[in-house]
């Protein structure tokens, strides 16, 4: 579906920040409104789902459980 949001868990990557978060909930909003900028009267319905599903992604992340494999 959205080809440009990359994989944010490890060990694929290794920090994750905020504005990554961010960048991948924009581009899911993107793609699901068929917007890429929306009209100002569509704009804080947009900006409201693009913090909802960032807020979302977080908490998925945050709360996997990934396996640990030894690195030596």
């Amino acid at each position: 579906m959205c080809r440009s949001i990359k994989t944010l868990r490890e060990p694929y990557a290794d920090e994750v920040t905020g504005d990554d978060v961010r960048a991948a909930a924009l581009q899911y909003v993107r793609k699901v409104s068929g917007f890429r900028s929306p009209s100002a009267r569509n704009a804080e319905a947009f900006e409201r789902a693009v913090d909802a599903v960032a807020a979302a992604t977080q908490t998925l992340l945050d709360e996997l459980r990934i396996k640990q494999t030894s690195r030596s």
